[in-house]
């Protein structure tokens, strides 16, 4: 198998005493509302760090920036995503919180598929595909068993999540 592109740069420890009560915290309306809010913080942190440091960081969360290009005004934005990593693909999802609208960086990769993670201060060009079923579905199933929120967040909207693989090119 291919060695992936993407480092697995994490800080922290999975195994912290962290770990279980800030999952349990994120997977309220609360604790939701607090990391939306903190993300502008942590985006802030993630690229000074060039995606090394997060707020998320004493939990071990595998945190990504990742930067489209907007879809109306051409301009790059740029989101802090927890991922996860399968093989040569990183993985995000669409989850907003559990909002009733899809993120726009989602929007953004629909309309331009060719973005950049920044990852263990690594930028990487990647190209996004839009996953379709049963892939989507068991892809959303590894970021709940590893965040624990995601189920959380699907219960609280109709909104099918919009999972994207990551390729390098």
């Amino acid at each position: 198998m291919a060695e992936s592109p993407f480092p697995d740069v994490r800080w922290g420890s999975e195994s912290s005493f962290l770990r279980e009560p800030a999952a349990a915290f994120a997977a309220t309306r609360p604790g939701s509302w607090v990391i939306r809010k903190l993300a502008g913080v942590d985006r802030r942190l993630l690229e000074r760090s060039g995606g090394r440091f997060t707020i998320l960081g004493p939990i071990a969360a595998p945190v990504v920036l990742l930067t489209t290009t907007g879809r109306k005004s051409g301009k790059p934005r740029t989101s802090p995503l927890l991922c996860y990593r399968e093989g040569t693909r990183l993985y995000v999802v669409g989850s907003n919180f559990g909002q009733h609208t899809h993120p726009a960086w989602s929007a953004n990769l629909i309309a331009e598929p060719r973005a950049t993670v920044t990852i263990g201060g690594k930028a990487i060009p990647v190209t996004a595909t839009l996953l379709t079923e049963p892939e989507r579905t068991r892809i959303y199933r590894e970021f709940d068993a590893m965040a624990r929120v995601y189920g959380v967040y699907e219960n609280r909207t109709d909104r099918n999540m919009r999972v994207f693989a990551l390729t390098a090119t």
